[in-house]
């Protein structure tokens, strides 16, 4: 079986979890399935960082546009993949994230991650909301078969774009990044990126509204001063980290909180070693996949009542209302507080994480495949 990975929406340390699911699928795929033969079709931006599996796994195949650019994005998608993609004789297209061709007789097969473009509209800004908005159904449509990662966007998929359920595989991500083997040991990163000596909470996501970062900002004013962890905010910028700036300032915790942007592995990885606890207040998620890598690392977590992040959570992390921040601010305050709970979550944690494994869903993929083609 000759694939073809849709990678021209990947923009190297700016995609977020979608890039993780590119860079942790590949080498599962060609673990799984020696024999399989791959061709990632790449951005300009992409094949310009060099390094990544698609270039090292796979057969490399540049599309010449910039992503980074939404319309050239769009144009290479709909109008050059296609055109491409069946010069080099591929029997399958898999559209790794949210949208694809919605044109050509090439067999497809789409992940979708999340529907946050319906249920969260304003986490998209600009021509991506469009883009997003109106492409994703018509891929959707177009696919043989869509691979969703967990089965509340599988109901959200079925409710929502009415996509019948027999076309739909629920294959769960693996628990995030393969084990970093280096990382900045914690008197470095603290002088590094400016951290005192107080324990630090960590929140790793996107600066988007979906992830309900404002009420965490409000949990973290309503704890006593004497007990206020450093509360750490790493992951790529938007727009919208401005207001959250503006919101910090007004609560008077400006001292209280880091926004730091996208951060080499090595520095994220002694991150979750050196806090003190992961909190996690999104209210609408794909999969939960944060929520996964801190449990991974053994770091006790506090998350809030999405669907998704519970389904992937179970009973291994301290649930919160994620739009009470009195509830949030608990939940930090009971995680600081009490060693024996932060153990009995560090250890719950882990034998959740080690049920999601990237081997199981490369062969779910690769099951996705193969129906997509009979």
């Amino acid at each position: 079986m000759h694939v073809g990975l849709n990678l021209i929406y990947l923009v190297p340390g700016e995609t977020g979890g979608s890039e993780t699911y590119a860079r942790e699928l590949i080498p599962a795929l060609r673990e799984a399935a020696p024999d399989l033969r791959l061709t990632a079709f790449i951005n300009r931006e992409t094949a310009a960082a060099g390094e990544g599996p698609w270039t090292e796994l796979a057969d490399a195949v540049v599309v010449p546009i910039h992503a980074e650019n939404r319309i050239e994005w769009v144009r290479g998608e709909q109008l050059l993949l296609p055109r491409i993609a069946a010069r080099h004789g591929i029997d399958l297209l898999h559209n790794l994230a949210h949208t694809g061709p919605v044109w050509g007789r090439l067999p497809t097969v789409m992940t979708l991650h999340d529907l946050i473009f319906l249920m969260e509209s304003e986490s998209h800004f600009g021509l991506r909301r469009w883009g997003v908005r109106f492409l994703m159904p018509a891929a959707t449509r177009h696919a043989r078969r869509v691979i969703v990662i967990s089965q509340s966007t599988r109901d959200d998929a079925i409710r929502r774009l009415n996509i019948p359920a027999d076309r739909i595989d629920v294959v769960p991500q693996g628990y995030g990044a393969r084990e970093v083997t280096g990382y900045v040991a914690e008197p470095e990163l603290r002088r590094r990126l400016e951290l005192d000596g107080r324990p630090l909470a960590l929140s790793v996501s996107t600066k988007r509204p979906h992830k309900n970062l404002p009420r965490l900002l409000e949990a973290q004013a309503l704890i006593p001063g004497t007990e206020r962890p450093l509360l750490v905010l790493p992951g790529y910028s938007t727009q919208h980290e401005a207001e959250l700036r503006t919101q910090a300032a007004e609560l008077g915790i400006v001292e209280d909180v880091r926004f730091l942007g996208w951060l080499p592995a090595d520095e994220l990885e002694g991150l979750y070693r050196a806090a003190i606890c992961f909190v996690f207040p999104s209210r609408y998620e794909g999969f939960g996949l944060p929520v996964l890598e801190a449990m991974a690392r053994g770091l006790p977590v506090a998350c809030g009542r999405a669907k998704a992040v519970l389904e992937v959570a179970g009973e291994a992390a301290l649930i919160f209302d994620h739009e009470r921040p009195e509830e949030i601010a608990g939940a930090i305050r009971s995680l600081i507080a009490d060693r024996e709970l932060r153990q009995r979550l560090s250890d719950a944690g882990r034998r959740r994480a080690a049920e999601f494994t990237w081997e199981r869903t490369a062969r779910g993929t690769i099951e996705s495949y193969r129906r997509a083609l009979r």
